[in-house]
């Protein structure tokens, strides 16, 4: 390990749980806590690149975020992480150039990236476990409702799963055996997901605790004035409209995500050094 890494590991591992603690008490992450980060990160490597006359140190940190900021970007428009996510991802990528070679640090990205995906899959997992326990009667009425509302999707992916087993056995591709596999069960694990949204991550709040960014559950009506959900949350704008409604809204509340950011530094670290 590098020793002039040490602060960079240091300061992630101080941001990610400052990170945590805000998305477990308001489901969302401060913006100037994620910049802060990548304004810390860079502002470190532009000293040690001046101290030590090697800019490349502070290139790398550069790289790293515009790698992590198109990503970033790719996975907040894809609906795969939420906004403070991605502002996480994009500080990050300032820091995890811990590799003084280019292509180094690019395996390092790609290692943190699958780590993320995979630990925050299996992370997310068991938080809708512990969810479906807390509120198993709600869950278990909900389940068939959104079952009957998705019956039909379901048909129809067993039906093409079993097309594709069929081409695979004709054909003798193994490999093809995958597909339907996933096929088949996808459908069963989106009805799933949906149906802990429903019972689980639906509340009603007041106006004035409503934030920016906060998720809308279905379109509020004041006056002629309608506002309607959308992907990027409550705007600063539709804020000040909704704090004249008088009744409770109701919002959802997505799984806190940023404790798989975490899990992964801890395993890449273990991985890397």
């Amino acid at each position: 390990m590098i020793y002039e890494n040490l602060f960079l590991i240091i300061i992630a591992f101080i941001w990610i749980i400052g990170a945590i603690i805000q998305d477990f008490r308001k489901r969302e992450v401060a913006n100037w806590w994620n910049f802060s980060l990548i304004a810390v990160a860079l502002a470190y490597r532009a000293f040690l690149s001046v101290y030590f006359w090697n800019y490349w140190y502070f290139i790398h940190g550069l790289i790293g975020f515009a790698v992590f900021f198109a990503l970033a970007n790719i996975f907040y428009y894809s609906r795969v992480f939420a906004g403070g996510d991605a502002k996480l991802l994009m500080a990050l990528g300032a820091v995890l150039p811990f590799s003084p070679s280019l292509f180094g640090n690019l395996f390092i990205f790609l290692y943190f990236v699958l780590l993320l995906l995979f630990l925050g899959g299996f992370y997310s997992l068991i938080y809708s476990f512990v969810l479906v326990c807390m509120n198993w009667k709600k869950f278990r009425e909900e389940f068939p409702k959104q079952f009957k509302n998705y019956e039909r999707i379901i048909d129809i992916s067993f039906y093409i799963a079993v097309l594709f087993v069929i081409i695979a056995l004709i054909f003798d591709i193994n490999s093809l055996i995958v597909l339907p596999i996933l096929l088949f069960i996808f459908p069963f694990l989106y009805v799933y997901a949906k149906s802990i949204e429903e019972c689980c991550m639906v509340k009603s709040v007041s106006a004035g605790k409503l934030t920016e960014g906060d998720w809308l559950y279905q379109d509020v009506k004041i006056g002629r004035r309608k506002i309607k959900p959308s992907w990027e949350g409550l705007s600063e704008k539709e804020l000040k409209i909704l704090r004249k409604y008088r009744g409770k809204i109701k919002i959802k509340q997505g799984i806190p995500f940023t404790p798989s950011f975490l899990f992964a530094l801890i395993v890449l670290l273990l991985l890397i050094f």
